[in-house]
């Protein structure tokens, strides 16, 4: 039976390998989404300039929202707000989609040699898509507010970065249990959810009482969420020390999730 690596490099080494793979199945998935639509892809662009313009019009309008009571801006609420949602989505949409990464291909598991580890940054590189396309959306809006964005925007891909290792290592460990335990989709659902609304995206941590304030901390969205604003809206440099822990962390998730999924899908075909 063919040993599959769970090496720290083996990830790095497959995803050099399979470069050309992951960037055609992106392309296709991509595509594929919006075919047969009017618009076609264009509507990547529609949906989150419609979502923006919604809770600028909801927030600012109607409920006269303001992320702190400093503040005398009409429209910071929305893209304080949008900016954690599209980190938010990015995640969402990895995960929920994991457990079924493996099901809905088994031709690649019975009847095809296919590196089964590129299934989730196949994933990764459709939601990065979408997630550049909201943040061109965010942008584009910050300049016509605000004027030009604050120099710390170049950063973003540091900030970014550990939260994306967290990401896949989650989306490969859930790819694999997706296909033992098949209610993984179900559950996951409604985990989403719940860390929606217990992530700082519709309000700030600063807002807690302290007495609760550490408990939102615990969630990995929280630090990746408040690093991101702070680059593109409020200018502040990244927290290195956090950042490197964070790395740390990312890193450390991204290879057990890895090496779970390697350990696992030897079993793949005979459950499918």
């Amino acid at each position: 039976m063919q040993q599959f690596s769970i090496h720290p490099r083996e990830l790095a080494a497959s995803l050099w390998r399979n470069r050309t793979l992951i960037r055609v199945s992106v392309r296709r998935e991509v595509l594929g989404r919006y075919r047969g639509s009017f618009l076609g892809i264009f509507w990547s662009f529609f949906n989150p300039l419609l979502m923006l313009a919604v809770y600028t019009v909801v927030f600012s309008g109607v409920f006269k929202a303001r992320w702190n009571s400093a503040s005398t801006s009409k429209t910071e609420f929305a893209l304080v707000l949008f900016a954690g949602l599209m980190l938010f989505n990015l995640f969402s949409e990895c995960v929920n989609r994991a457990p079924g990464l493996v099901m809905s291909n088994p031709n690649y598991v019975k009847k095809v040699v296919f590196p089964l580890e590129i299934l989730p940054w196949v994933s990764m590189g459709g939601a990065l898509f979408h997630g550049a396309i909201s943040l061109l959306v965010w942008l584009i809006a910050y300049c016509i507010l605000f004027g030009m964005p604050h120099a710390t925007v170049l950063l973003l891909p540091l900030v970014v970065i550990p939260f994306l290792l967290l990401t896949m290592g989650l989306s490969w460990a859930l790819a694999s249990l997706g296909v033992y335990l098949r209610d993984v989709s179900q559950v996951i659902g409604i985990v989403t959810t719940v860390l929606m609304f217990l992530s700082p995206i519709f309000y700030p941590a600063s807002s807690l009482p302290e007495a609760y304030r550490t408990l939102i901390y615990i969630n990995p969205l929280t630090s990746a969420i408040e690093s991101v604003r702070d680059v593109l809206y409020w200018g502040k440099l990244p927290d290195l020390t956090s950042l490197g822990i964070y790395l740390v962390i990312g890193a450390l998730s991204a290879w057990l999730g890895f090496a779970w999924f390697q350990k696992t899908r030897k079993g793949f075909a005979d459950v499918l």
